[in-house]
């Protein structure tokens, strides 16, 4: 099991990395997060949904995302509450406290998925959440500790050098654990280390005999690596000497599915940024709204922030705009809510800029699709995960069929559309009808600029460098005692 010293210090990264490493020398893993919160998932082989990492980490296996695989899912929709998610169903919403008395059976569902797994796989890598020395969350811990004492497993703790006093953080989570805790470590990982290691050398042995276990690896920073994020947002982006279009994607405080942008990020001839609602919105040729955890709330904050004006200027100007589910259902007249199921019932104007209404309702849509564009006819595939129906006139103007069911919508006029859909910047022809429609094609000089950009491949490459990196960089010999 890895297990991090801080959120974001390199679990989902390592786990993957691991993964694609056996995976590579022929052997059957697969990845397992017992409880993971985020707002970033994936629809599954088996119709659930499960977090954005543990699909990536498939991936790195060679297998199909399964609910097995994240058996509890945690999407914040406010500050102290979230929708629980078990084996890839919804059960409800639940606050801090409430969540914390249903975790025993969260735990039985976590172990059920847990015994499955080990059934059918040689090798189960484990991911922790957050850090195991949160003392306030020790009790009915299903995420950390709790669940590599029940399923006796041994733990790598990681932590990133990157942020600062790594050692600091290394000894006071060691101090934080309890003696059976601590001496389920057999090892440290140190992440994202640039520089000379000659002069970490002194601190790493140091660290070796003030704790009595040994460090299995420094793992090197990696520029422009690129693997899809479990949660937070990446502002960093790579060196891009020319770009033919700018695309922008406002940052929701309950934004979800972010991970949709990653292909445009990527892509060498795109120039794509996040902007947080406070900051001016800079010149663009597309906005692209994302997917939200609390559709409601997030279009009022858009509003609050003077968005729609923002968004209305860049329309009279020729721009084009592109909602992606919640951000879809935003550019209607009206969001119903008469259920609750995202925030306070009630209801709240949308932007108005398509003819159409959505209704919140209790069941949640999710499904793998494939289908085409309605614009270009161009295949398209990506996965629905959402809680709402939407109804009206600009829904005979959809924006691809799948067979033939229209989907989403689009203006009159052609600036506006929305779907459903997310994945839609994922494969290679699909993202190219989507940036010609936003104009890239009338700026590219020649047509020899328009890049054959595959995504997919990207992340193939991302996986495997990544492999390579922790192969060459970790202590197998020592590893090898532990992963069978």
């Amino acid at each position: 099991m890895i297990q991090g010293t801080t959120s974001d210090a390199g679990k989902s990264t390592l786990v993957a990395a691991l993964c694609r490493v056996l995976y590579r020398r022929g052997g059957r893993v697969v990845p397992f997060k017992p409880q993971n919160m985020a707002l970033n998932s994936a629809v599954t082989s088996d119709g659930g949904e499960i977090g954005r990492a543990q699909a990536v980490q498939a991936q790195a296996c060679g297998l199909a995302p399964h609910t097995d695989m994240n058996p509890v899912l945690l999407k914040p929709n406010s500050d102290t509450g979230c929708q629980v998610i078990i084996h890839g169903q919804v059960v409800g919403n639940q606050e801090a406290q409430a969540y914390h008395d249903y975790k025993p059976q969260a735990r039985e569902a976590v172990m059920a998925s847990w015994q499955r797994l080990r059934e059918q796989y040689a090798c189960i890598m484990v991911e922790g959440a957050g850090s195991p020395a949160e003392i306030n969350l020790r009790q009915n811990d299903i995420a950390n500790m709790g669940f590599a004492e029940a399923a006796d497993c041994p733990v790598i703790l990681i932590a990133d050098i990157d942020r600062g006093g790594v050692f600091a953080h290394i000894v006071g989570t060691l101090a934080l654990l309890s003696e059976s805790e601590r001496k389920r470590i057999v090892g440290f990982v140190i992440n994202r280390f640039r520089g000379d290691i000659a002069l970490l050398q002194p601190g790493l042995e140091w660290l070796e005999k003030e704790t009595g276990k040994p460090v299995i690896g420094v793992l090197p920073y990696l520029r422009n690596l690129h693997l899809e994020a479990e949660d937070s947002i990446i502002h960093e982006v790579p060196d891009k000497p020319q770009t033919w279009l700018r695309v922008i994607a406002p940052v929701l405080p309950h934004v979800s599915n972010h991970t949709d942008m990653d292909a445009l990020r990527m892509h060498p001839h795109v120039d794509f940024q996040f902007i947080e609602l406070n900051e001016a919105m800079p010149p663009a040729d597309l906005i692209v709204l994302p997917g939200s955890k609390n559709v409601r709330n997030d279009l009022a904050a858009l509003k609050s922030h003077g968005w729609q004006e923002k968004i209305a200027r860049h329309l009279r100007y020729g721009g084009k705009v592109l909602g992606i589910c919640g951000g879809f259902q935003m550019l209607g007249q009206k969001i119903h809510d008469p259920h609750g199921v995202e925030g306070e019932p009630g209801s709240s104007d949308g932007f108005g800029w398509l003819e159409m209404e959505t209704k919140l309702t209790k069941k949640k849509h999710l499904k793998e699709v494939e289908g085409r564009l309605a614009f270009t006819d161009v295949t398209v595939t990506g996965y629905e995960i959402h809680m709402g129906v939407s109804h009206g006139p600009a829904l005979k103007r959809p924006v691809l069929y799948i067979g033939t069911q229209a989907e989403g919508a689009m203006s009159e006029d052609k600036q506006i559309a929305g779907t459903y859909l997310h994945g839609v910047f994922d494969h290679a022809q699909a993202t190219q009808a989507w940036l010609d429609w936003a104009g890239y094609n009338q700026m590219a000089q020649t047509q020899e600029e328009i890049a054959h950009y595959d995504y997919v491949a990207l992340r193939e490459s991302s996986l495997d460098r990544l492999a390579d990196a922790v192969e060459e960089h970790l202590d197998w010999g020592r590893l090898q005692a532990f992963i069978s």
